[in-house]
């Protein structure tokens, strides 16, 4: 059983252990005898502010000032449109819970051990050692609980509008902090055996935090919509015992289909099931779908960026362990959230394009997907919206749920679809061209951040075309005219030079922290590496990469470089990608932050407390991936295990097509594996070593395969 340790002193809220039910997440961090709990939510929004989509920020408009050079006039278009002084919705910090400790006392380190939900703080008191436990409730009535207290300790509730007037620093949030969005002052209530305080805002709901105190333990619950006190039932919160009893069974239920992995580097196995037990937090089905930082909010300062929903790469990271895992009610929510959305996505594409059947989402929205508005790019990248279309797609490619797809995701990638068809222009030769493209935040939204026929763009459409001709065939629908075009009419890649180009003309000038250009390798897998037609290029655009280095790289570029390596069979560097994220890239408690920990690996490196939760969930799909990853259709196994690997093992994995693989590799003896059919399918996979192993199975069918003379052969199932 795994057990995660950090030492203390831990001096900065993302230092500490993280806990949570997808709703609420805690976060326990400290120094000497005062232990503090970070209390935040995933949907505490202040929805003021954003920008709606208008009818003058439309592509002939943008376009027409794009080609004439008028950057600043294409910037004036999306501006934003704050409601008086408030520029964008955010998500709020709630509160703290501080713990002190008696006299003498000191903290030592915690323990989490993922397969059990819990997490231990050891203190030191008079030369023994004491611990608090605690656990979240994921059934969602309270949001934590804790046992070992005694008398004592002293507990304090503190509301976050308090500790954001105390926080004098501007270094993200600037003059919009959370203390001067004009909130009033919170209420604040002392009970015999506990506290509370509500805390009303300026349109939404009010919040409610209390904490009861009994004899040896406390739990703390969180509630909306509260006008008075009277509205609360402290003596109402849940026991100790009633929530541990229940994280534990939460939990056991959360293992017993997980996959499980072997490897020969003990951090890798850390980062892989402390990366699960991270998901299984965030993504608890009966939350919210996470945002940046998933439910740990800071407690003193508005969350970076708002802690917004980004849709250009970081909430699919956020999302992307899911699949391999099996966990499909927690990828759930994240589509419906998004079909929740249709009428402002059509809108969107109404006033961009003119249509009425279209679907557009900017790249940066809140729950609500209003736009955050400022960045014209990042509003016009319309692979934000085939990104989760694809998402979907591989949802039903995993889970054979048809009626999902025929009822919603065909439906939401035709819409889709019909952006990109409204955007592309037809050349004199019959070839089809993007003419106003941008690759994900390369040249930020300035006069050189556009051209014709982005590669990061194109794969989107490429792929986004091909689930839709499959999806076609399957549900019997004749295809669209435009898709049958598009797969030969449209570049797969820019291609410039031998190499693959961001743009036309522009190969990659300097390292940056999105590997958009070689999307097409992965995430969007429509270019094969060992292809004869693709394999020179992509050995001139991954020499290019590697040449320019990772100098601008933030954490979560670490995962996705370790899955290109993966896609080329560079096993030692996919690891090595994976193990320089722990060193470079998590702070002394282990969180995962945007930011390097320390200056020398990379500029990016001056803001280590901002914690983001897609570093360490592409690190998490990256091991997945090491271990199997799919490439237009083909199951590929061990790609990237280390070369030096002797004993290396995989069991019950999810994989696109319905099935579940294990694979074994030990020294002396064949690679071994096992497919299982989760429905009717058509299997083919491949080692590195390997020939490509062809067969139909039936639901339920079991296979056995071994690894002989450069072939997997089918041996009996024992």
């Amino acid at each position: 059983m795994l057990t995660v340790k950090r030492f203390f002193p831990l001096d900065r809220v993302h230092k500490g252990a993280e806990l949570g039910n997808g709703h609420t997440g805690e976060i326990i961090w400290g120094y000497g005898n005062t232990l503090n709990i970070t209390i935040g939510c995933a949907n505490l929004w202040d929805h003021r502010g954003g920008m709606e989509w208008k009818s003058h920020q439309n592509f002939n408009a943008i376009r027409s000032l794009l080609e004439a050079g008028d950057i600043n006039k294409v910037k004036a278009l999306f501006a934003e449109q704050p409601v008086g002084d408030i520029k964008r919705p955010t998500l709020l910090p709630a509160g703290r819970l501080t713990i002190t400790l008696p006299d003498g006392a000191e903290l030592l380190y915690f323990e989490q051990t993922p397969e059990l939900g819990s997490t231990k703080i050891v203190y030191d008191i008079n030369g023994t050692e004491k611990a608090l436990e605690f656990h979240s409730d994921m059934t969602m009535q309270d949001a934590f609980s804790c046992s070992g207290i005694d008398d004592s300790m002293q507990l304090a509730l503190i509301p976050s509008q308090i500790l954001c007037k105390q926080n004098t620093s501007i270094e993200i949030s600037h003059k919009d902090e959370a203390a001067e969005r004009g909130f009033p002052a919170p209420i604040q209530y002392t009970f015999t055996n506990g506290e509370a305080f509500i805390q009303h805002l300026a349109v939404d709901p009010s919040y409610a935090i209390l904490c009861r105190r009994d004899k040896t333990s406390f739990t703390v619950g969180f509630k909306r919509g509260v006008a008075s006190i009277s509205e609360t039932d402290i003596a109402g919160l849940l026991p100790w015992e009633t929530v541990s009893e229940e994280s534990l069974k939460w939990w056991k239920e959360f293992w017993q289909d997980a996959p499980k992995i072997k490897s020969e580097s003990p951090v890798i196995e850390e980062l892989y099931y402390h990366g699960l037990y991270k998901y299984g937090v965030m993504t608890n089905p009966a939350g919210v779908t996470p945002g940046l930082q998933g439910p740990w909010i800071e407690d003193d300062r508005l969350p970076p960026w708002s802690g917004d929903y980004h849709f250009n790469i970081n909430v699919q990271l956020c999302n992307l362990p899911g699949f391999k895992a099996g966990k499909f009610k927690n990828l759930k929510i994240l589509f419906d959230m998004v079909l929740s959305w249709k009428d402002k996505l059509r809108h969107n594409a109404k006033a961009f394009l003119g249509i009425d059947d279209g679907y557009m989402l900017p790249h940066a929205v809140d729950d609500r997907c209003v736009c955050m508005g400022g960045f014209w790019s990042g509003s016009i990248d319309h692979a934000c919206s085939a990104w989760v279309a694809m998402m979907m797609a591989d949802y039903c490619e995993y889970t054979g749920d048809r009626e999902f797809l025929e009822n919603e995701v065909f439906d939401f990638m035709c819409g889709v679809m019909k952006v990109y068809c409204c955007m592309l222009d037809e050349k004199p030769d019959g070839s089809l061209e993007l003419p106003v493209s941008v690759s994900p935040e390369y040249g930020a939204c300035d006069e050189n951040c556009w051209g014709k026929n982005a590669s990061f763009q194109l794969a989107a459409i490429h792929r986004l075309n091909r689930e839709l001709l499959k999806t076609a065939e399957l549900l019997g629908k004749d295809p669209d005219p435009a898709w049958l075009k598009i797969a030969e009419k449209l570049p797969e890649a820019n291609i410039f030079e031998g190499e693959i180009a961001l743009w036309n003309k522009l190969l990659l000038e300097r390292s940056h922290r999105h590997h958009s250009h070689l999307a097409g390798l992965c995430p969007f897998d429509i270019i094969d590496p060992l292809s004869d037609k693709w394999k020179d290029i992509i050995n001139a655009s991954l020499h290019r990469w590697y040449h320019e280095g990772w100098g601008e790289w933030a954490g979560w570029s670490m995962g996705w470089a370790s899955q290109i390596h993966t896609r080329i069979g560079n096993g030692n560097m996919s690891e090595l990608l994976l193990k320089l994220w722990q060193e470079c890239y998590t702070n002394d408690g282990g969180g995962s932050q945007h930011d390097a920990d320390f200056p020398g690996f990379s500029v990016i490196s001056n803001r280590r407390w901002i914690m983001q939760s897609d570093g360490i969930m592409a690190v998490t799909s990256a091991i997945q991936d090491q271990f199997m990853h799919s490439q237009n259709g083909i199951l590929r196994v061990f790609f990237g295990v280390h070369s030096r690997s002797r004993n290396v093992s995989f069991d019950g994995m999810f994989a696109p097509g319905g099935f579940k693989v294990s694979g074994s590799m030990q020294f002396r003896k064949p690679l071994a594996l096992k497919v299982e059919a989760t429905r009717d399918a058509f299997l083919r996979i491949q080692t590195k070593s390997s020939e490509v192993f062809e067969r139909n199975m039936k639901q339920g069918e079991v296979i056995c395969l071994v690894q002989e003379s450069g072939k997997l052969l089918e041996y009996p199932n024992k």
